[in-house]
């Protein structure tokens, strides 16, 4: 006998964002707390918060993550009392064929 799948429900700690699902993946949603960018949803009644991070290197030809204001982003970080998670946003190469 196969058990029903177990319903999780998700909350942005910076906006309104919610979700329901019933499978491991964990949503992400453009977050309108911290300026559009991707971010995770976060099991609801976590406590926790959910912290933008600024790209603090030379960007140059890369294509990186910027958020609605045009800055280059790196990272979002949710900190938990038991640890901490990351979402990189890793910087794209372009290069050309001669």
């Amino acid at each position: 006998m196969d058990l029903p799948p177990r319903e999780q429900l998700w909350e942005c700690p910076n906006c309104s964002s919610v979700a329901r699902t019933v499978d491991a993946k964990i949503p992400m949603h453009p977050c309108r707390g911290l300026a559009g960018l991707m971010v995770p949803l976060v099991p609801k009644g976590t406590d926790c918060k959910v912290e933008a991070v600024e790209r603090g290197d030379y960007v140059g030809q890369e294509s990186v993550q910027i958020d609605v204001n045009g800055r280059p982003m790196m990272a979002v970080v949710t900190t938990r009392d038991d640890g901490q998670d990351c979402t990189v946003y890793a910087p794209t190469a372009r290069g050309t064929k001669e």
